[in-house]
C-alpha cells in the first residue's frame, strides 16, 4: 500500500507535526495524531527506528512498524550531525508541533531546545516525552516502560497475592505516555487556537502510569495501601476470572441485583440470601468461599456456554481471548476494527485506532514504509534543499 493520493481527512487535517526520537511513547503519540489527519513527518537515523526490527517480522520489517508508522512521512536524518540539525531548524517555522522523546538535555545539547525552536516559531507546540519528566532529581535517568510501570506503582499491583510482581506482555507505560502526549498536544493546540500562543507539553512515563492508578495513592495516604489481587480487583466481589473446561471466563457481578441473577443462573439462588454474601463488604470478607462456589460451577462447562447463560441472565461475562481469537471476534469485525493493507504484494492486518468520531473519523491511509521514503520530498518542501544538496547529504551519510 503506497501513500493515499487523496487529501488527509480528520479533525487534525492541516496540522503539521515533526516527530523526533525513536521507539514507542513519542512515536505512538505521532501515530494517534496522524490517524486523525495531521501530517506527521518522522525523522529516523540512518540505522532506522529500532521498532523496524522488533518482534514479529514480515520480510525485513516488523509488523509493529507497519502500524506505529502508518500515515507518516518518513525522513532519514542523522541528528548527531550539525548539518541535520540545521535542516530541522529550517523546518520548524513550517510546522505546528514538534514531538521528541530523547533523554532530557539532549535536545538542548543539539541546539534544538525549546528556547531555540520557539524563537524560530513562537506558536510552536513542543511535546517532550521522557522517563521522569523534564525537571526533578531523576530527570537525567533513562527509563523504559518496564521501569516506569515499576516506579509508577502499576507493577506492584500486578500478580498473585503474596507472589512476585508480574508484567503484562506489552509496553503499557509507553502507550499510556503516548496517549497523554497526544492529548496534551491537542489541548495545547486548542489553547493556541484561542489566542494563547505556543507552549511546551512535558510528559513523563512514570507520571502517565501513576495517573491511571485510581484511588491507590489516596488509599495509601489514608493507611489503606492496596496489594496484589491476582485475577480479581481489590474491594469488588465477585469480579475475577474462573477456569472452564476449555479456557477462562471473566465475570463481573458486584451489584446486588446482578449478583442475585448470577446466583440464579448458577442454580444456587440461596447464595444471594446467604449473610456471608449480602452486600459487597460481606462478599469481600468472604471472597475465597464465593470464588470457590463460582469456580465449582464453571469448571466443567465450556466458556461459550457460561457466557451465553450469563448473558441471557443479564450478568456481564466474557471469554479471555487470545490474539487469534480477537481476529475472529464478531463484534470487533462488525465494528471494522481490523483493516488490511498491502505492503510489497503481501497483506498486513492492522488494528484500527480510536476514538470514533461520527463526522471526522480517523483513517489508515498507508502502512509504515521504508526508511527514508519521503526524505527528498520533505527536505525539498520544508528545508529548500535542491538536488545537489540532497546528493551531498547522501554522500556524507547524513541521510538516505
Amino acid at each position: 500500500m503506497g501513500h493515499d493520493p487523496s487529501p488527509p481527512s480528520g479533525p487534525l487535517q492541516g496540522l503539521r507535526v515533526l516527530e523526533l526520537g525513536q521507539l514507542i511513547a513519542g512515536p505512538f503519540a505521532g501515530t494517534l495524531l496522524a490517524w486523525f489527519g495531521a501530517e506527521v513527518i518522522k525523522i529516523e537515523p540512518p540505522s532506522g527506528d529500532p521498532v523496524r526490527r522488533w518482534r514479529g517480522m514480515q520480510g525485513d520489517t516488523s509488523l509493529w512498524w507497519r502500524g506505529v508508522a502508518r500515515n507518516k512521512r518518513l525522513v532519514c536524518l542523522d541528528l548527531r550531525t550539525e548539518e541535520a540539525r540545521a535542516l530541522v531548524r529550517q523546518m520548524v517555522p513550517k510546522v505546528d508541533v514538534v514531538i521528541e522523546n530523547f533523554r532530557p538535555g539532549r535536545m538542548e545539547a543539539w541546539g534544538l531546545g525549546p528556547d531555540v525552536l520557539t524563537a524560530l516559531n513562537p506558536n510552536l507546540v513542543m511535546c517532550r516525552v521522557s522517563a521522569h519528566g523534564q525537571t526533578g532529581p531523576l530527570r537525567d535517568r533513562p527509563g523504559y516502560a518496564s521501569v516506569a510501570e515499576a516506579r509508577g506503582g502499576l507493577r506492584y499491583l500486578t500478580g498473585m497475592p503474596g507472589g512476585p510482581t508480574m508484567r503484562a506482555n506489552l509496553s503499557m507505560g509507553d502507550s499510556l505516555a503516548g496517549l497523554y502526549a497526544a492529548f496534551g498536544v491537542v489541548l495545547a493546540l486548542l489553547h493556541r487556537e484561542r489566542g494563547g500562543g505556543g507552549q511546551t507539553v512535558d510528559v513523563s512515563l512514570v507520571e502517565s502510569v501513576l495517573g491511571m492508578l485510581e484511588a491507590v495513592v489516596s488509599e495509601a495516604a489514608a493507611g489503606m495501601p492496596r496489594e496484589r489481587s491476582g485475577a480479581g480487583i481489590t474491594g469488588i466481589v465477585p469480579s475475577s476470572a474462573w477456569a472452564c473446561r476449555d479456557g477462562e471466563v471473566v465475570i463481573g457481578a458486584n451489584g446486588e441485583s446482578v449478583f442475585a441473577r448470577l446466583c440464579a443462573a448458577m442454580g444456587k439462588p440461596e447464595l444471594a440470601e446467604d449473610p456471608r454474601f449480602q452486600g459487597n463488604p460481606a462478599r469481600v470478607e468472604n471472597q475465597a468461599a464465593l470464588d470457590a462456589a463460582i469456580g465449582d460451577w464453571t469448571r466443567d462447562l465450556a466458556v461459550a456456554d457460561v457466557v451465553a447463560e450469563l448473558t441471557a441472565a443479564g450478568v456481564p461475562a466474557g471469554p479471555v481471548q487470545s490474539p487469534t481469537d480477537l481476529l475472529a471476534d464478531a463484534q470487533l469485525k462488525s465494528r471494522g476494527l481490523f483493516c488490511e493493507v498491502w505492503v510489497g504484494g503481501k497483506p498486513v492486518v492492522l488494528p484500527e485506532l480510536g476514538p470514533r468520531l461520527t463526522e471526522s473519523p480517523g483513517k489508515t491511509r498507508w502502512a509504515g514504509g521504508d526508511l527514508g521514503a519521503d526524505t527528498d520530498a520533505v527536505l525539498r518542501e520544508l528545508a529548500g534543499v535542491d538536488d545537489p544538496g540532497l546528493a551531498a547529504l547522501r554522500e556524507a551519510g547524513i541521510t538516505r
